[in-house]
């Protein structure tokens, strides 16, 4: 059940904007230590908690997971983020963190305007994708 109090819309603004200043680059403490979308960041209701105490269907990030994807260990990383299918796990497993990173971007700014248009606000003119 999700109890987190945080605006899905502005999580998701904070997101792509870490993202687009270079987002998930290793840590200056524990650069032998991946860092993981979601997880190391803001948008984490468990961020910065080693214990990880909050339970993730606590997060507001589950509302946009399906219902088999919250019986996953990290369920945002099953949300689908394109019409392939691909999700952060699938993506984390190919090792490809440049299109890991392209694909989240754009599934974030696609999100954006589809909740900004569902408010009724302006959306926002994303740059385009890079090729």
């Amino acid at each position: 059940m999700n109890t987190d109090s945080r605006d899905i819309l502005d999580v998701l603004k904070s997101e792509l904007q870490f993202l687009e200043r270079g987002g998930y680059g290793r840590s200056v403490r524990t650069p032998w230590q991946p860092t993981s979308v979601f997880l190391d960041s803001l948008s984490c209701i468990n961020y910065g908690d080693p214990n990880r105490t909050l339970p993730c269907d606590q997060c507001m990030l589950s509302t946009l997971v399906s219902s088999e994807g919250l019986k996953e260990t990290l369920p945002c990383h099953h949300i689908p983020l394109n019409e392939h299918g691909d999700t952060i796990q699938l993506l984390e497993d190919r090792g490809d963190q440049e299109k890991l990173v392209e694909t989240v971007k754009d599934w974030l700014r696609r999100s954006i305007d589809r909740i900004e248009k569902e408010r009724g606000k302006i959306t926002c003119d994303w740059p385009a994708a890079a090729s």
